[in-house]
């Protein structure tokens, strides 16, 4: 990687204060803000201090409710195994500020990501620019694709962020994993949300969406076309990974194939391009092949997409990540709205029938204020009517970037289930909620289930001991 303290490329960048990799931790945890429609980006400011290096790098912008780092993950692992070099911004994180910035399977290093924060900090100063922690690491990481030339970079816009985060760049793909159902598909509401979501699509940009919702991608494909973007749909079916997965993430995984497609396709340089891709258009071959081409087809079969998938998992932490080798069998997933919920539950179920649980405790909490808590209930009463377990309350910890969050009210949520008929009960924090759950199911059999926040997650990395991910 090229020395990321060297001057930008609009001339020498001040040097000012070189702090530490804690110090611009406690910095960036101090500097997040509320978001605000009428708040003035200096994103803009600072990558024309930059350069203007946003506009030379290759983007790909993933938004919906659910599955975008997922959906991010397997495109990265199908342009690397393409022989790109691939640049990734996930969001949120759940230990270290790291895990938003990867390249290929590799995590920033402590030292390249406090150069990297400490060049952007120290220009926006210089510039006399308010920076929050959202503008600084999105800068950091646009710095860092730049610097170390990747082929494209996948970006993870949240709802919310997209309108000042990422409207620097000019997206050569824009992709929607899915819409959650908070209000009627063709309603204003909706298509506000929508419209936000492809606000950044330009002349040329590609649109695709892994939503069920004929409604919504009707509304997307009129979105696309008034901004003269490039409609690239349908997707027809799951990508064939392992089982349960195909179930729980086969539309996320069809959907990163459609991200390499058009990427290798239409943007990337035929010159990286591995001789054996999976998906580069090949040429028509005219007449019969000869014996002896049979032969060697015969002999080398050539390598499948649907190969591919099946040796393909996700590695992310946190995101329906199975812990086997824990016992009892341990199940991290960040899900915190309703139909991530639905999916988690899914999941749940699909792993009782692969293997008979004996014993299933979910530990819960959650911070999202938009979280429908009596649709939640009846989705907890639905699923322990066909599912024998209990529930542990959590109170969850603010953390850094939840500038509205607030934990539930844990009492009063444990009440609630409990009148669904459900095994419930509270706990005064994630120390008693694991030791309780882990008493509760068989070591070898039973399973632990913690869902609800990040917050929740990052607390039993801490609980385990480990430092970072």
């Amino acid at each position: 990687m090229k020395n990321i303290s060297k001057q930008s490329p609009k001339g020498a960048v001040p040097v000012g204060k070189q702090r530490s990799y804690n110090e611009i931790v406690e910095f960036l945890d101090k500097k997040w803000s509320k978001f605000d429609d009428n708040r003035t980006s200096c994103l803009k400011q600072l990558d024309q201090a930059f350069g203007s290096i946003a506009k030379k790098i290759n983007t790909v912008f993933v938004a919906g409710s659910n599955g975008k780092s997922l959906t991010m993950n397997f495109a990265a692992q199908l342009l690397d195994d393409e022989g790109l070099k691939v640049g990734m911004f996930y969001a949120p994180h759940v230990l270290t500020y790291n895990e938003r910035f990867c390249i290929n399977k590799e995590f920033i290093a402590n030292k390249a990501f406090a150069d990297l924060a400490n060049e952007v900090i120290n220009t926006a100063e210089a510039e006399k620019l308010s920076a929050d922690a959202l503008d600084i690491l999105t800068m950091a990481a646009l710095l860092y694709f730049h610097k170390t030339n990747v082929d494209v970079a996948l970006f993870e816009v949240n709802e919310g962020d997209p309108l000042y985060t990422t409207n620097v760049c000019s997206p050569k793909i824009s992709a929607i994993t899915r819409i959650a159902a908070h209000t009627e598909p063709n309603s204003e509401e909706n298509t506000q949300v929508l419209k936000s979501m492809l606000h950044t699509v330009q002349k040329g940009t590609h649109v695709i969406s892994a939503d069920q919702s004929k409604l919504n991608l009707q509304t997307m494909l009129e979105i696309a076309e008034e901004k003269s973007g490039i409609w690239a749909m349908p997707i027809r079916k799951l990508a064939a990974l392992s089982y349960p997965f195909e179930q729980l993430h086969g539309r996320c995984a069809a959907l990163a194939e459609r991200i390499g497609e058009i990427f290798i396709n239409n943007f990337a340089s035929k010159e990286k391009i591995k001789t054996d891709s999976l998906l580069a258009k090949q040429k028509g071959q005219r007449g019969r092949p000869t014996l002896e081409a049979k032969r060697q087809a015969e002999l080398n079969p050539k390598r499948t997409i649907e190969q591919f998938w099946t040796e393909t998992e996700n590695s992310l932490a946190c995101r329906f990540q199975l812990l086997e080798k824990e016992k009892p069998t341990v199940l991290l997933d960040n899900a915190n709205n309703l139909d991530a919920f639905k999916n988690l539950l899914l999941g749940i179920r699909l792993l009782h029938y692969r293997r008979p649980l004996k014993g299933l405790s979910l530990i819960i909490g959650c911070n999202n204020p938009d979280l429908e808590l009596d649709e939640f209930l009846k989705l907890l009463r639905y699923f322990f009517k066909k599912t024998s377990g209990n529930i542990i309350v959590c109170p969850v910890a603010p953390i850094p970037g939840d500038t509205d969050a607030i934990s539930w009210d844990v009492e009063k949520v444990t009440n609630d289930i409990k009148s669904m008929k459900i095994k419930a009960r509270s706990a005064k924090n994630f120390k008693e909620a694991i030791e309780l759950a882990q008493n509760s199911v068989d070591e070898r059999n039973g399973l632990v289930v913690i869902a609800g926040s990040s917050s929740l997650l990052a607390e039993y990395w801490q609980h385990k001991g480990t430092k970072k991910l």
